[in-house]
């Protein structure tokens, strides 16, 4: 893969589409008042071609060609599988 694509690691949220999993990536900006950290977290839609990303997995996904109207990334490993089924 082309080293210039943007990588982000998240969690899984669902993964009952086909060939789709949905990663949420949360991030710490602060606040441009009261200097105080907060939490955002925004979901993406990615491509998991072999369907082996499951609920509560930690993921790394990396940017990619739009491969549908919502689906622009794509699950590049499991960092982490979730261990309560």
């Amino acid at each position: 893969m082309d080293s210039s694509r943007k990588q982000l690691k998240g969690i899984v949220l669902a993964s009952k589409m086909d060939k789709t999993a949905v990663v949420e990536v949360s991030r710490k900006i602060s606040h441009p008042v009261y200097k105080k950290y907060i939490n955002k977290s925004k979901k993406y839609y990615a491509h998991d071609s072999d369907n082996k990303a499951n609920p509560g997995d930690r993921v790394i996904i990396v940017e990619s060609r739009p491969r549908s109207k919502m689906k622009k990334w794509f699950l590049k490993e499991i960092i982490q599988k979730n261990k309560v089924k």
